[in-house]
């Protein structure tokens, strides 16, 4: 995980995202080791925060320079086999580049998998030029693969390649045997629809589908479901939020944007999920955002994971920074690295 700072992403100096994150944290931490970048300004914030967990071993504090907060999308994609743990090293470009990026310095965020793969001393292998990021991709671990034609065929990603080598990129890199192209993400999401945003496996040919019937996303989530349907996947339907969560003008006050940074726009509509959910050891961990499906959706997610330990945070301040709780972490699976 990464600290949340950067000025543009994260209003009023993250003030009041940083509760629900160091809650993220605290709650993976129970059943496993954190390695948190924080930069050495930002250290002694984090240490008010975590000071127990710093010294007790369960958060390890590490230094590597990061533009944003995202570690799905920035980090190694961690695969393994025959017990050993390999990390791909893939191109990151600001969800974009000059097409439709978010900001136009990412140098460090662009470096951040193959730094981390050092510290780790993890082999690493370089997919590179190839654009990808970790929440574009959902695996069940036994080769297969969701994305969303949305995200993979944008033109801000890796526009000299058709469907098929973008395919055939992913069976050589992440292990790949079928991939599953949903054709969209949430309407809205400014990762031009993230797969980990509308889908994910819940176990062995299961997943759940970010649902709702009406408006131009239900179409969206209709056409998804007939994809997973005819690849023999079982879904369970989350639905959405029932109000919408939007950028307020508190929020909107506390950002300080960059020159070409894509800017936001009180009242805008956030692309609120309950699917960017993490699961860690010791629990799910499922967003909520103070609204009347949060108990149902939670509900709904348990059932899928049963003996799991479901865990709520109040996402809303995380979710005005650019995403969700599984945006935020990168797993590493237990083997030798």
């Amino acid at each position: 995980m990464i600290w949340p700072e950067r000025p543009g992403s994260w209003p009023h100096g993250g003030k009041y995202a940083r509760p629900a994150f160091t809650r993220v944290v605290r709650l993976i931490a129970e059943g496993e080791k954190v390695y948190l970048s924080v930069s050495p300004g930002q250290y002694p914030e984090a240490m008010t925060y975590l000071f127990d967990l710093i010294e007790e071993g369960k958060v390890i504090p590490v230094n590597i320079p990061t533009n944003d907060s995202w570690a799905r999308d920035i980090s190694p994609v961690f695969v393994r086999g025959g017990g050993k743990v390999m990390g791909v090293d893939f191109a990151f470009n600001a969800w974009g580049g000059d097409y439709d990026g978010l900001y136009r310095d990412y140098r460090a965020d662009d470096a951040f998998a193959g730094r981390l793969c050092a510290l780790l001393s993890c082999e690493t292998m370089s997919a590179r030029p190839f654009v990808l990021e970790g929440g574009s991709v959902h695996s069940d671990g036994k080769g297969t693969l969701l994305v969303t034609e949305e995200c993979l065929l944008s033109p801000g990603r890796n526009p000299g390649m058709n469907k098929g080598e973008i395919e055939e990129t992913l069976r050589r890199y992440l292990g790949a045997r079928r991939v599953v192209w949903l054709p969209y993400g949430v309407l809205g999401d400014e990762t031009d629809g993230h797969v980990d945003n509308i889908c994910a496996f819940t176990g062995d040919g299961r997943v759940v589908l970010s649902w709702t019937e009406e408006g131009e996303q239900g179409e969206r989530c209709r056409k998804d479901l007939d994809v997973l349907k005819a690849a023999g996947l079982d879904v369970a339907k989350v639905p959405f939020p029932k109000e919408p969560v939007r950028i307020t003008k508190r929020d909107l006050d506390g950002f300080s944007f960059e020159e070409g940074e894509d800017e936001r726009e009180e009242g805008e509509v956030l692309a609120a999920s309950y699917v960017n959910f993490y699961v860690c050891n010791s629990a799910v961990i499922v967003p909520r955002f103070g609204d009347e499906n949060d108990d149902v959706a939670a509900d709904i997610i348990g059932g899928c994971f049963p003996g799991k330990k479901i865990a709520g945070v109040l996402a809303r301040d995380l979710l005005v920074g650019g995403g969700g709780i599984h945006c935020l972490t990168m797993q590493i699976p237990a083997g030798e690295v």
